[in-house]
């Protein structure tokens, strides 16, 4: 049976740099034990003089883009330099089971024995838009260890990606090689929060579909961003082509943005704080027993027409405020 361990511990394990301590932390945040969270609160409170140091990057793209490739390779052109590296997989969770795949280190084979490499992969659950809801404690986590690179990687094209974008610096948006359907997968909200969008498996026969690719999305991101717009580049993680343009661009914003970053950071905190109290207050209004029989019976009232729907909601609302 392993050590129970102290936030002491914790914090001890952390500055010697004991590769075991962040993925033990992490289980801790992410429980839902009520002890374990009062412990998780302390560690994150202990641990905060020691982060901030690290570079905060969101990786995104449509299922079947290649993103566990381009991380793999990626990844690797980073530890190649000495960097530290963590990355934090946000894996999607069943809606229906609440089952994770949790299959990002064998997805990322070559990485998950890197010993410069922590690989954490998250179950995101039914929280907003597929982020898991403890991946900021998690970032601090990475941060305080010493990891000069945080990946977070997040599945999917939508709400999630607007989430993710609170977290991190900056946003890297991946896209393929597409038949004539390459402006497809570009949204207006999602165009607006990219600092750049790499055209993947930019090799072999597809290369000329990257190729003309890159010129729709340069053409789509000319319409849609009227202030500063992303550069458009072609990448291949299969043959690792275009990478260290790609961490040129990463290190080239941090040289730029240095002025604005800390004011953008404070910005993205107040953000997810509010997040995250919205999402206790979900967590409360599910977990009440009482909450939830009179849900059932508001539920089936309306099925009854006995009540119109904003009957119910104003009733459940009060109802709530009156626990609280």
């Amino acid at each position: 049976m392993r050590k129970k361990l102290t936030v002491k511990d914790y914090v001890e394990g952390i500055k010697r740099r004991d590769i075991a301590i962040p993925s033990r932390a992490i289980t801790l945040v992410e429980s839902k034990n009520s002890e374990h969270q009062k412990l998780a609160r302390e560690l994150i409170q202990e641990i905060m003089p020691l982060t901030g140091k690290a570079k905060r990057i969101g990786i995104s793209g449509s299922p079947g883009v290649g993103k566990s490739s381009f991380i793999e390779s990626f990844g690797k052109h980073l530890t190649s330099q000495g960097l530290k590296l963590a990355v934090l997989a946000i894996d999607p969770s069943s809606q229906i089971t609440g089952g994770s795949i949790l299959g990002d280190k064998t997805r990322m084979s070559e990485l998950a024995v890197d010993e410069n490499c922590f690989i954490r992969p998250s179950p995101s659950g039914k929280s907003l838009g597929g982020v898991a809801a403890k991946t900021w404690e998690s970032l601090l986590l990475c941060e305080a260890f010493g990891f000069d690179v945080v990946l977070i990687e997040t599945v999917g094209v939508g709400q999630s990606e607007t989430t993710v974008a609170r977290l991190v610096d900056f946003f890297l948006l991946l896209m393929q090689p597409g038949g004539g359907d390459d402006l497809q997968g570009i949204k207006r909200g999602i165009m607006e929060i990219a600092d750049l969008i790499c055209v993947n498996k930019a090799d072999g026969e597809q290369l000329n579909q990257a190729r003309l690719a890159k010129r729709n999305y340069e053409n789509a991101v000319h319409i849609l961003r009227v202030d500063s717009m992303p550069k458009v580049m072609l990448c291949s993680a299969l043959k690792k082509t275009g990478l260290e343009d790609v961490w040129g661009e990463v290190c080239e914003f941090y040289k730029n943005q240095s002025n604005v970053l800390e004011q953008k950071r404070a910005k993205n905190l107040g953000l997810w704080i509010k997040d995250m109290i919205l999402e206790k207050i979900q967590d409360d209004f599910n977990s009440d027993e009482v909450l939830k029989l009179a849900m059932e019976e508001n539920h089936q009232s309306v099925l009854n027409q006995k009540k119109n729907i904003l009957q119910a909601v104003d009733e459940m609302y009060l109802k709530f405020k009156g626990k609280k």
